[in-house]
């Protein structure tokens, strides 16, 4: 991509601007497009400011991006001013095209809902149900327990302090503290998900515009906790402000702002730590939990818990699933005045808190508690086991990774391999690829994770559209997803195709080696991508693999017969082919939750795969969400998958529904959901048959 850069007016003090873009990201620059943008930023010297209008923001902190409350289509420019200001001004512009590394996919539950008791979509605050306070799911399952009601103290800060020079020490030092604390904490925590959203809370705390607010205050004679707290209440409270359903993420985001600001306050005002004591088998009731908070939870004595703010998408929701314990946010605030001890039932799936429990409530909630229990143990005890239906067909059940960590995770829950490495996580957040012997590291580190005796899948890099990478410009494209994605990227980029392709096969050997290439759209594509292979393959002397493509448009689902002439296995990549049948972005706000995979339009399209894949005596496998949604998998047995690549959390219960299955019940399924006309159809006749 060129983009021009102008000087203004010489009242601008010298800056530049940039080309006007549209931003593409579905739901703005909340915090994860904001730090990509704000890392490449601070690698110029030259002072950045990001322009919507007569508005700006410092292009080097997250927190004044979020509070400029972009939304999807704002027309933005960047501004600089310095020595590089030119290179810095066309680095991020070509990065705000592409959508500043956005993936507009939602990440797979940690946990899988009860297939009984989880309805199509879960209630929200409008509904109204007897003695029951409604909220959002955040995280499915039943407990019974009584409540423990959590309010966070007052801290009380004097307005001013010692001298100015004094109040920036102790400001720095409770940085430098706060720091440290969440890095014990994220050791403490030991699980991917929460250490993440533990990383961005750190870079909060060297935000410049956050930081630089403080100072400011601490220069006017401010004491540093009064000078800190007004400095983080004035960005959460903007981030509270923001309207409309487009910026609910930025809006969540403000509980991090707070969190982080009040951990730092605490510090400065010499209390301690809020600690939540919690008695045996409680169920937590909050007005608001802060990420901190759920981190630090006693995960012995809790059963669930509620707040009354957030919503499915929060940090804390994401925590709750990755802990595997009921959850609700977004709460009635009545909730918050129920006695201390009140006898509640907390059904996560269903999104209801029963505040006044009958005894027949209760008996039907212990039930729901134990079968749900034994059926959790009995899934990890028979999770090493085969999974295959009761009238013999073997599926093989693996999972969808990104690392060996994750590998040797997946083997410990009884994965029977890799379906789907995802290699692109080796290429984002750097400065220039990876090179070859990088590469083979890690890819060996998963390989040796698995043994020779389990299948490895590794996907080629999977970039362009709604994954960008920073040091790989893409020329400018009006629909980035119909444009360069997936094998069009590396075949455009040869080189760079080719130091992957050898990386990938010095694993030959180590596991049994699948390679698969991702958005095959045409035949010439897939013949092209194997013609390097093959060059790669005779010049390296490794032989040994096996060739697939994923199947996620709806032109390699209708010539799967073709296909499958010319590759040894498909893996369907559910997200996408919904996307591409149904034409709607699954980052949409307004269309996210129509774009079903479970649609008629979309089985087809698994039904066309399965049936040109057969012809040819080749397997089939699922990577998308779909194989790990329980009520989806009888389905897709039906229509003719044969591997189900999970999040590894998930890989016990789906094993465990397999075993429950016959192939002709799921056969004959199949065949009738493929006759009904709407996804609400297909819902409801998958919901009766997992009763």
């Amino acid at each position: 991509m060129t983009t021009a850069v102008t000087a203004p007016e010489s009242a601008s003090g010298g800056a530049l601007t940039g080309d006007a873009i549209n931003l593409p990201n579905a739901t703005g620059l909340h915090a994860r497009p904001a730090a990509m943008l704000v890392a490449l930023a601070k690698k110029y010297q030259s002072t950045i400011r990001l322009m919507r209008g007569a508005e700006e923001a410092n292009a080097k902190s997250v927190v004044s991006i979020m509070a400029l409350g972009t939304q999807h289509g704002d027309s933005l420019r960047v501004k600089a001013t310095g020595a590089d200001a030119a290179e810095a001004i066309r680095a991020l512009t070509a990065l705000l095209t592409q959508g500043c590394g956005e993936q507009h996919e939602a990440p797979a539950p940690s946990v899988l809902p009860d297939p009984v008791a989880a309805p199509a979509e879960p209630r929200t605050a409008a509904v109204s149900v007897a003695n029951a306070l409604v909220g959002v799911c955040a995280s499915p399952g039943v407990a019974v327990g009584p409540i423990v009601q959590y309010r966070q103290d007052v801290i009380v800060i004097a307005e001013t302090g010692e001298s100015p020079e004094r109040e920036r020490s102790k400001l720095d030092a409770a940085l430098l503290l706060a720091h440290a604390q969440i890095e014990a904490l994220k050791a403490r925590l030991g699980d991917p998900a929460g250490a993440k959203i533990l990383d961005a809370h750190q870079e909060l705390l060297q935000d410049p515009d956050l930081v630089e607010a403080a100072i400011t205050g601490v220069r006017q004679s401010q004491s540093a906790g009064h000078a800190w707290r007004a400095a983080f209440g004035q960005v959460s409270d903007r981030l509270e402000r923001l309207e409309g359903a487009h910026n609910a993420l930025l809006r969540e985001r403000a509980a991090d702002i707070r969190d982080v600001g009040r951990r730092v306050l605490v510090l400065l005002a010499g209390a301690k730590q809020a600690q939540i004591d919690l008695p045996q088998g409680a169920i937590l009731i909050a007005e608001e939990l802060t990420p901190s908070d759920t981190a630090a939870l006693d995960r012995s004595k809790l059963l669930g818990f509620c707040t009354t703010t957030g919503g499915a998408t929060s940090h804390v929701a994401i925590l709750a699933r990755s802990f595997g314990i009921p959850a609700l946010c977004g709460v009635d605030p009545a909730a918050l005045a129920l006695a201390q001890g009140t006898l509640v039932v907390l059904d996560g799936a269903q999104g209801l808190l029963h505040h006044e429990p009958t005894a027949a409530d209760l008996a039907l909630a212990h039930e729901r508690v134990v079968l749900q229990t034994a059926r959790r143990e009995q899934e990890k005890v028979l999770a090493h086991d085969a999974a295959g239906t009761t009238d013999g067909l073997r599926i093989e059940v693996v999972a969808n990774v990104r690392n060996a960590q994750e590998a040797r995770e997946a083997v410990a829950l009884g994965g029977e391999g890799v379906g789907l490495l995802r290699s692109e996580f080796l290429f984002d957040d750097r400065d220039t690829a990876p090179d070859e012997d990088e590469q083979a590291a890690a890819y060996l580190a998963v390989a040796f994770a698995l043994g020779p005796q389990r299948t490895l899948v590794i996907r080629t890099l999977d970039v362009g559209g709604d994954k960008p990478l920073p040091y790989l410009p893409l020329p400018k494209e009006d629909n980035p997803f119909l444009g360069l994605r997936g094998v069009r990227v590396s075949l455009d980029q040869p080189q760079m195709f080719r130091t992957q392709l050898r990386a990938i096969l010095r694993t030959a050997g180590k596991a049994r080696l699948h390679i698969m290439f991702p958005m095959i759209a045409t035949l010439e594509e897939l013949r092209e991508a194997k013609a390097l292979l093959a060059e790669e393959a005779a010049a390296t002397g490794h032989t040994d693999f096996k060739v697939g493509i994923m199947i996620e448009v709806p032109s390699a689902a209708l010539m799967a017969e073709h296909f499958a002439r010319e590759a040894d296995f498909f893996s369907i990549g559910t997200n996408d082919l919904t996307q591409y049948t149904l034409a709607m972005d699954r980052g949409h706000p307004r269309l996210a939750k129509k774009a079903d995979g479970l649609h008629p339009s979309v089985l087809k399209m698994i039904a066309f795969t399965c049936e040109g894949a057969a012809r040819h005596g080749k397997w089939v496998g699922v990577c998308g969400a779909m194989a790990s949604d329980a009520m989806a998998v009888p389905v897709l047995i039906g229509l003719g998958a044969r591997e189900l690549s999970v999040s590894v959390p998930a890989i016990p219960a789906i094993k465990a529904l397999v075993r429950r299955l016959s192939l002709a019940d799921c056969q004959v399924l199949a065949q009738e959901v493929l006759q009904l006309g709407t996804a609400t159809q297909v819902h409801a006749r998958l919901a009766e048959f997992t009763q």
